[in-house]
């Protein structure tokens, strides 16, 4: 497995969904999210991380944990001005508009598949075994 870097890509869910998708991994990304923003066109995956807030933010937002393999732990809406609660088993946070995962098809125990744009060697992950594994 490579290492995270910031990015994009697409987050493809059981069903057909194809959603764009930025990828958040350095410190700085992560911190930020979708702070100071009005909206977001598809989602924002949030990489190790187990926890989100929504201080600071603009609208509600779906907020999708991950597990080292992509299926989803838990969904919940989250209103501006809230501390989400940590989830052990959860690697990732995926963030969308409110409404938008559900619309996508996205809750608990879907397993989503996470494709990065640009070089494979630059990191990612995606669901299922590593090419050449």
């Amino acid at each position: 497995m490579g290492k995270w870097a910031d990015g994009a890509g697409t987050l493809t869910v059981p069903g057909g969904a194809a959603v764009p998708l930025e990828v958040a991994a350095s410190y700085r990304a992560r911190r930020r999210g979708l702070l100071g923003r009005d909206g977001v066109a598809g989602a924002l995956l949030i990489v190790r991380t187990n926890s989100v807030h929504t201080f600071g933010m603009r609208f509600a937002i779906d907020v999708a944990h991950l597990d080292r393999s992509f299926r989803v732990l838990s969904v919940v809406t989250m209103r501006p001005g809230r501390l989400g609660m940590v989830r052990p088993r959860g690697r990732h946070v995926l963030e969308a508009e409110a409404g938008a995962l559900a619309g996508w098809g996205v809750r608990a125990g879907v397993r989503v598949r996470v494709d990065l744009t640009g070089d494979p060697g630059r990191g990612g992950l995606t669901e299922g075994p590593t090419p050449g594994a």
